[in-house]
């Protein structure tokens, strides 16, 4: 109770401490007591019931004990492909309890998880903050047993990845995988340049600048950076932010990642930049919880940066140019992705997605005038501002400028992160990674588009298959239907509940999904996934609904052979359950096996 008492004190009375407030509690003690949520309530002035609706809604947050240590598994389809089932049973075995539950003598939690950045070495899971990569099952084994002999998680990992992964403040086993190095954002670039580049223009050159080289927003949606910056400095107010979106949450992403730990200060002096066209004083860094294994490395990297002059009071001589960076960190929720439910998080809340209008550049954090942006856009627009916009413009193609980062995982030889073109066909880049035989690509994850290989000629960019990032390669032996399946129970597990099209809709989809799946389905069946999957997209709130009846739209677009052969044609009913089967252990209870047989004949 006391330990309690005294975390909770070290924190400001300010309500959008909560979530920083509730981790400390959840790290230290391996869960949110209900006298834990007395307490925070009381600090921060707040309900029980807010307290307890935000551990309730992140999925690192847990009001009951979730062992000792805890291991969290990644349950993304690539992760199944490269063995995850095995090294799941592994861990329950050595652990003595399946996953969602704590082992009996409490030392050892299990626990599933969507994708934690790691798509391109798999399995992977994150136990007790710490990631590890290329699972086995001996390995599983060990880590299980390496914790109940009071080994931590930091202490087993015995290897180290590459670049900064080695340093002092990482010392991760996560590789990069940069399998190509494009001119834009793996370029040379003299540090501090950028910022030093946009004091001597006016902020309104700055975003000129940018506006002409037609800088898309790279998280998939594509809006221009510059006139969402020109918008959010239109805005009358005392004060402005700038907000980086560094919660790459979609499966089968994992391009931030890399650039978070190779290119932190790119990505800092994009921050800046964007500061400075939009006249704020403060930048947040939103960071996914799964890679807060970066975060004392970032911090160190922003230390050094107010130390040069490029952060803090009068940037780079600027007199009156004042600009910050904080770190703010989420706790496992795909929704705050969408940059309004990241807001919301960021205030301490649960995140959930606000109604616009107004846009955030018109009321984002704390209500004030905000630009969010993704990691890729704004260390894109620093290099930008430092090249010009003749030279951004002359990558890419007329109506998406520039490079994409793109993270390949799945049935490759090659998986990891490209930097390429705008313009690049599906074909190119199989050939590039190493997948000459693929069946199936996912585009931009599972909110994406899965082409077939008829498409692989359609080309990456805003006017043919627009990407955050993701591609998943799919090999000629897998399953369609079980990614489908994967996919639909991701973004079930995800949505935040507040409206019905996407909380109720998408369990419909997916079980008449399975029906077809099953062999069970017919024409009709077909008809009312297509026609609900356009009406959850049509109605639901945000981007989460808005997308999620993808994997099966896509797929009966791309795929419809797959459909057509697991349909029972001329059928206009078939039973989804064998009635005789369901009743059989009531009968046999009643001794009364030949009325059920005669039931079945019926």
């Amino acid at each position: 109770m006391a330990q309690e008492k005294d975390i909770v004190l070290r924190y400001p009375k300010d309500p959008s401490a909560l979530l920083d407030v509730v981790r400390d509690v959840q790290n230290r003690l391996g869960h949110v007591s209900e006298e834990a949520v007395s307490r925070i309530a009381a600090h921060l002035k707040l309900s029980e019931a807010e307290v307890r609706g935000a551990v309730t809604f992140y999925h690192f947050f847990s009001l009951t004990p979730r062992g000792a240590s805890t291991v969290y598994l990644n349950d993304s389809i690539t992760s199944r492909m490269k063995g995850r089932t095995a090294v799941a049973r592994a861990f329950e075995e050595e652990a003595g309890c399946r996953f969602g539950e704590v082992s009996p003598d409490g030392k050892v939690g299990l626990f599933p998880t969507s994708c934690i950045g790691m798509n391109d070495q798999e399995p992977s899971a994150i136990v007790d903050g710490v990631v590890f990569i290329k699972l086995s099952p001996d390995r599983a084994r060990a880590i299980v047993r390496g914790l109940r002999a009071g080994t931590p998680a930091s202490g087993q990992v015995t290897e180290f990845g590459d670049g900064a992964n080695q340093s002092t403040l990482v010392r991760a086993m996560v590789s990069n995988n940069i399998r190509k190095r494009g001119p834009v954002l793996f370029g040379p670039h003299e540090p501090g340049a950028a910022v030093r580049k946009a004091v001597s223009m006016t902020p309104e050159q700055v975003i000129d600048e940018v506006k002409k080289a037609g800088l898309l927003g790279r998280g998939g949606a594509g809006f221009p950076t510059g006139l969402k910056w020109e918008f959010c400095r239109r805005e009358k107010a005392p004060e402005r932010y700038v907000v980086c979106n560094a919660d790459e949450g979609e499966p089968g992403t994992f391009k931030d990642r890399v650039v978070l730990t190779e290119l932190p200060g790119l990505l800092f002096e994009g921050m800046a930049v964007a500061g400075y066209a939009v006249g704020a004083q403060t930048g947040i860094l939103y960071l996914r919880s799964e890679y807060a294994y970066l975060r004392a490395r970032l911090e160190a990297v922003l230390a050094g940066l107010r130390k040069e002059g490029i952060l803090g009071k009068n940037i780079a001589g600027s007199p009156g140019f004042h600009f910050d960076i904080v770190i703010k960190s989420g706790a496992g929720a795909y929704i705050c992705g969408e940059e309004s439910a990241l807001l919301e998080s960021a205030e301490g809340k649960r995140g959930e997605p606000r109604d616009r209008p107004p846009f955030p550049v018109q009321a984002g954090y704390l209500d004030r005038p905000t630009t969010v942006n993704n990691v890729e856009t704004l260390a894109t627009a620093a290099r930008i501002v430092v090249e010009g916009a003749a030279w951004f413009k002359a990558m890419g193609t007329p109506k998406s400028a520039g490079t994409k980062l793109l993270s390949v995982s799945g049935d490759c030889a090659r998986p990891g992160v490209y930097e390429v073109e705008y313009g690049l066909s599906i074909a190119e880049l199989l050939d590039m990674a190493g997948a000459p035989e693929a069946k199936a690509v996912q585009v931009g994850g599972p909110s994406g588009t899965c082409v077939s290989k008829a498409g692989y000629q359609r080309k990456i960019c805003f006017s043919d298959l627009p990407t955050g990032g993701s591609v998943i390669v799919f090999g000629p032996d897998r399953d369609i239907f079980e990614v489908v399946e994967n996919f639909m129970e991701f973004f079930i597990e995800e949505s935040c509940g507040w409206c019905t099209p996407c909380r109720a809709g998408n369990v419909l989809l997916k079980k008449k999904f399975e029906k077809v799946a099953q062999g069970k389905g017919t024409e009709g069946d077909l008809r009312d996934l297509e026609a609900w999957g356009k009406l959850v997209k049509a109605t639901s709130r945000c981007g989460l609904g808005q997308t999620s009846p993808n994997p099966i739209l896509t797929t009966m677009q791309n795929f419809p052979e797959l459909y057509e052969a697991r349909i029972q044609k001329g059928r206009d009913f078939v039973p989804e359950f064998d009635l005789a089967a369901a009743i059989q252990e009531g009968c046999a209870a009643a001794n009364r096996q030949p009325a059920c047989k005669e039931a079945d004949h019926e």
